[in-house]
C-alpha cells in the first residue's frame, strides 16, 4: 500500500456495462499501481460484477480532496448512475447516456488538471447508435469534446506503432477522404506527439501507400503519386522525418521496421491486422493530438466473456502502464 499526494491520478471509464470493461477494470484494481485509479461508473454495477467474479474489492467513494492512494484490492469510484440495471451480455441502449456521461466527466477532469490521464475500457458503437446518438468511435468523440481539429489513432505494442490516416469509415470512402491537407495534418500531429508524449527526439515515420504496390508507378492507381507523395514532400520541407509511400505488404519487414518509430497506414484494416497479429491483447490505443493523455485497450466489448472470469485484462494493464509512461515523459 502506498499513499502520496504526488501519485499520478488516472481516471478510467468502464465502458459498455454489459461488456468486459468492468471486468478488466476490476482485474486492474487487484494490482498495486504507482498511481491512484479512479473509475467513473455505476457503483452498484461495479459491486455486482465484483461479486459475480468472486473479487473482494473494496470500493471507496472518490474524493478529490483526500490523499491519493494506491492499494491492491481497492478502487476509487466516481459514481455515474445508469438508467437501468446492467448485467453481463444484456445490452441496454438506455445506458448509453451513462457511458457517454462518464467519458465527458473524465475528459473534463483531465482538461482541468484533476486527473493526469484517462484510460478507456471498450464501448460498443452499435449500442450507442441504437440510443439515437451519432457515434463513430472513442477517438472522434474525444476530439469533439476537446474541440481538437485533428486527432490521430495510434496503436502501439512495444516498439511497433501504427497510426491511421482515416479511422472508422467505409473502405469505399477512403480514397476520397485522403487528401494532401489531411495527410500533412496527421504527420504534423504524429511528429509533435512522438516527440512530446513518447520522448522520441527525432521520430522516423514510414508511410504506407494506398494501392497495392503503392500504385505500381500509377498502373494500380494514381493516389500514391498525386496525393501521398506531395504530402510527404511538404512534410519533409517542414523538417518532419518521413519516408514512403511504401507498399503495405512489405513495409513491416525488419529492415524498414528497425528504422521506423511509427507507421502511418491509410485506413483501419491496412495497418492494424499486422499489429494485432503480432501482439493482440497486449497492444494499446493512444489518441494523438489531444490536449490530454488518453490510452485504451486494443479490443472490443466481448459480450460473450463478460462476467465469466475469462476476459484477458492484459491490454487494459498495458493501457494503464502506457498512460503512466506518458505521464512520466510529460
Amino acid at each position: 500500500m502506498s499513499t502520496s499526494s504526488k501519485l499520478p491520478r488516472l481516471v478510467i471509464s468502464a465502458g459498455e456495462p454489459a461488456g468486459i470493461g468492468p471486468d478488466v477494470v476490476l482485474a486492474a484494481s487487484q494490482r498495486d499501481w504507482p498511481a491512484e485509479l479512479v473509475v467513473i461508473a455505476d457503483r452498484g454495477m461495479m459491486e455486482a460484477r465484483a461479486a459475480l467474479l468472486g473479487l473482494s474489492t473494496r470500493f471507496i467513494a472518490y474524493n478529490l480532496d483526500i490523499e491519493r492512494i494506491s492499494n491492491a484490492g481497492t478502487l476509487s469510484v466516481l459514481h455515474e448512475p445508469l438508467a437501468v440495471s446492467a448485467a453481463p451480455a444484456q445490452v441496454e441502449s438506455q445506458n448509453a447516456a451513462g457511458v457517454l456521461a462518464a467519458l465527458k466527466r473524465a475528459v473534463q477532469g483531465c482538461m482541468d488538471g484533476e486527473f493526469d490521464a484517462m484510460v478507456t475500457a471498450p464501448v460498443n458503437k452499435a449500442v450507442i447508435a441504437d440510443s439515437g446518438v451519432s457515434f463513430s468511435g472513442h477517438t472522434e468523440y474525444l476530439a469533439e469534446l476537446t474541440e481538437t481539429p485533428q486527432v490521430v489513432m495510434l496503436l502501439a505494442a512495444n516498439d511497433l506503432r501504427v497510426a491511421l490516416a482515416t479511422t472508422h469509415i467505409p473502405l469505399a470512402a477512403v480514397p476520397t477522404a485522403i487528401n494532401q491537407s489531411l495527410l500533412l495534418d496527421v504527420l504534423r500531429v504524429m511528429d509533435a506527439d512522438l516527440k512530446s508524449k513518447f520522448g522520441i527526439a527525432s521520430p522516423q515515420i514510414s508511410v504506407l501507400g494506398l494501392n497495392p504496390h503503392a500504385g505500381e508507378g500509377g498502373h494500380l492507381g494514381m493516389e500514391d503519386i498525386e496525393v501521398i507523395e506531395p504530402a510527404l514532400q511538404a512534410a519533409k520541407s517542414e523538417g518532419i522525418n518521413v519516408s514512403g509511400p511504401w507498399p503495405a505488404d512489405t513495409a513491416f519487414n525488419k529492415r524498414l521496421s528497425d528504422q521506423t518509430d511509427a507507421y502511418l497506414a491509410m485506413y483501419h484494416d491496412q495497418g492494424l491486422p499486422v499489429l494485432k497479429y503480432a501482439s493482440f491483447g497486449a497492444a494499446v490505443n493512444v489518441t494523438l493530438g489531444l490536449p490530454i493523455i488518453r490510452t485504451s485497450v486494443d479490443h472490443g466489448t466481448a459480450f460473450d466473456l463478460a462476467g465469466t472470469g475469462d476476459a484477458d485484462p492484459s491490454s487494459f494493464f498495458a493501457a494503464v502502464e502506457s498512460a503512466l509512461d506518458l505521464v512520466r515523459v510529460r
